[in-house]
């Protein structure tokens, strides 16, 4: 199957500009509601692993890249989804993780990444070499960045095994997840920023002898003036992106990949890929539905059922989370109180690195059991998932917490699905 990730700029200039979304999400139910959306579409379905979440070590998911398609194929099969649909790709792949490490040790170790990615049959990978790692000045040089981004490239060919890889370039973009600082506004990447990171990534493939593989460069990370904090979402403004998407009427091979686009309402995505933001990545946006669900399922299961019976997922996952703060503790900031709030309702969603705790699993497994063996009336349904309650008054959805829960990780993609049919 042609790779159509690969079209998008040709649809583009044929002025029939569409756009694909990227679910970066590690957890089994967002995969799975990502699976129910796209086989409603009938369209592709673009699912990436971050460096920290899958790696040749196991990421903090536990899992390899030729785990994590095994993971997704799992789901696809229990779905009936079919597999041959599902574009698997890798995110800041490079020496990030190590950057701690010597620059050349970090680079070999990122050399082994890619070819991990590519060996287990991911299309579509982004490579970011831009981080300074141990000997480097603070901030790259872009050739050297350059260099390191082809250097990463030729080993994904290797490891490839004649796939056709289509690649992404380009960084810039605030620290994945959202920013950790209060915004009140994002700088949109210069048109002549731009077009250097386009330059100097096609004369360093072609210095490294990769000229064939650059046409397959599909794509170019910038920053079009959309970000979230921990309480707040900086909305695309066209306007302000005018002279940068200009850029791409020149050219006939690449489009724009926005990061941080969650919490984007869909007239905003919408225009980000009539504008040629064509490659959409949501990842926190649908985990934070995921977790509204749950926690609304668990003031259900208290309104419901017993006191001994309940799961106590909130409570859980507090614990939890206070026991081992690695992931958030750097992030949210304030006092006890603040930090206490951040930790649930954080833009962020810094909860997404904990739901594969064997205590959570556990909680969470508790109150799907629970609730499936209640009649959910549609009435207490109705004070905690709206949207839910009208889709069962209307016969589209069924009152199981199941089916709540993937349709509410829906309506976080939804108007993602609906921008990239335009």
């Amino acid at each position: 199957m042609t790779n159509p990730i690969a079209n998008l700029a040709s649809s583009r200039r044929s002025g029939n500009a569409s756009g694909i979304y990227s679910v970066c999400s590690a957890h089994p139910l967002v995969i799975e509601a990502a699976m129910q959306q796209s086989l409603e579409d009938g369209t592709p379905l673009l699912i990436e692993a971050t460096s920290n979440q899958v790696d040749q070590f196991g990421g903090y998911t536990g899992m390899r890249p030729s785990d994590f398609r095994k993971f997704v194929a799992g789901i696809a099969a229990k779905v009936a989804f079919p597999i041959e649909r599902i574009i698997l790709g890798g995110d800041h792949l490079g020496p990030n993780p190590w950057r701690d490490r010597p620059s050349e040790e970090a680079m070999r170790l990122a050399e082994d990444l890619m070819a991990s990615y590519a060996s287990a049959g991911f299309l579509k990978l982004h490579l970011d070499a831009s981080m300074a790692c141990g000997g480097d000045p603070e901030r790259l040089d872009d050739a050297v960045v350059a260099q390191r981004a082809a250097r990463l490239c030729r080993a994904a060919e290797a490891a490839a095994d004649g796939a056709q890889i289509v690649y992404v370039i380009g960084t810039e973009v605030p620290v994945p997840g959202g920013a950790t600082e209060a915004l009140d506004h994002v700088e949109v990447t210069s048109a002549s920023a731009a077009r250097n990171t386009l330059e100097v990534h096609r004369k360093a493939f072609e210095d490294a002898g990769l000229r064939h593989v650059w046409p397959r460069v599909i794509a170019m990370v910038v920053q079009p003036g959309v970000e979230f904090d921990h309480t707040s979402v900086i909305d695309y403004v066209p306007s302000a992106a005018t002279d940068l998407t200009r850029l791409l009427d020149d050219q006939t091979q690449i489009v724009f990949e926005a990061h941080s686009t969650d919490y984007q309402g869909e007239h905003a995505l919408a225009a980000l890929v009539r504008d040629g933001f064509a490659i959409l990545k949501v990842g926190p946006g649908l985990s934070f539905a995921l977790r509204e669900a749950l926690y609304a399922l668990s003031e259900i299961e208290a309104a419901l059922a017993a006191p001994e019976r309940r799961a106590y997922l909130p409570e859980v996952v507090e614990r939890v989370m206070l026991d081992k703060p690695a992931n958030w503790a750097r992030y949210y900031h304030g006092n006890a109180s603040q930090q206490k709030l951040l930790r649930v309702y954080s833009y962020s969603d810094r909860i997404r690195y904990y739901w594969n705790d064997e205590s959570i699993e556990a909680a969470t497994r508790r109150l799907l059991e629970n609730l499936a063996d209640i009649e959910l009336p549609e009435n207490v349904i109705s004070q905690y998932l709206p949207n839910q309650y009208i889709a069962i008054r209307e016969g589209r959805l069924a009152a199981e917490p199941r089916a709540l829960v993937l349709d509410r990780v829906r309506d976080a993609l939804r108007p993602y699905a609906a921008a990239c049919r335009t």
